[in-house]
């Protein structure tokens, strides 16, 4: 269909989860489809420079791709351009949790690592790419970002940290936001449709699945090797995937 838009949401360096699902949009819409990423690109996964070189690649063949902004690609680009503000941020994204010891282990870069460290080991492609990561996408009827919006305020003066960072007030809140807002950030058991936005991070980061999306309009599907499933907004277990 014409105006389709596929979304995949946070990788969090699983390149072969990332393959696995642009694999289901190929086999729906072809190679060429227009795919909005929600970002998150890095941390946490074992092959974070393989998926931003796959991205970077992709998007040098013409793929149609919209490659969004996350809080993780923000705080790799701080750290490569030596941004964060002291050296206990550095500590507290290199640790298990935020898991930026994986990404500079996929750089080669290993042990206690320092900004000077790891500034010359990241390809200047790779920077040049993060470094020009747009924070949002908007269509007719649907506003792409992240993490969310802070509520009452409009798409085009939104805050950048709120673009990549909102959890609350954003998730709780219940007023249309105008567009059908599709985010990622917060990871969730299952992608969930709560009528004003959809919350597609089904926490690829922590070994679970990677899921794809489809909107024609404000319609949502969930696609699977065997179709497209309706993302509806109802309980979860009225879900059927």
């Amino acid at each position: 269909m014409p105006n389709e838009v596929f979304v995949i949401p946070d990788i969090h360096g699983h390149l072969e989860k990332l393959t696995q699902a642009l694999a289901l949009v190929e086999a729906h819409a072809g190679s060429y489809a227009k795919i909005v990423f929600l970002g998150d690109y890095v941390d946490r996964g074992p092959d974070s420079r393989g998926v931003l070189q796959f991205l970077i690649n992709g998007k040098a063949e013409g793929r149609d791709w919209i490659t969004l902004r996350g809080n993780h690609d923000q705080l790799f680009l701080d750290g490569i351009k030596g941004q964060m503000p002291d050296q206990e941020k550095l500590k507290w994204w290199l640790n298990q949790r935020m898991g930026g010891s994986d990404t500079l282990r996929s750089f080669g870069i290993e042990g206690d690592a320092r900004f000077a460290d790891f500034r010359s080991a990241i390809p200047s492609d790779h920077l040049s790419f993060l470094d020009k990561l747009p924070f949002s996408f908007e269509t007719d009827e649907l506003f792409f970002c992240h993490a969310g919006v802070q509520p009452g305020i409009a798409f085009g003066q939104q805050a950048e940290q709120d673009l990549i960072w909102i959890r609350e007030p954003f998730l709780s809140d219940t007023s249309d936001h105008g567009k059908l807002v599709v985010h990622g950030h917060t990871p969730v058991d299952f992608p969930e449709h709560k009528g004003n936005r959809v919350g597609l991070d089904g926490g690829a980061a922590w070994g679970r699945k990677l899921h794809v999306a489809v909107f024609e309009g404000r319609e949502a599907w969930l696609l699977s090797g065997a179709g497209r499933t309706p993302l509806k907004p109802l309980p979860r277990d009225e879900f059927e995937i």
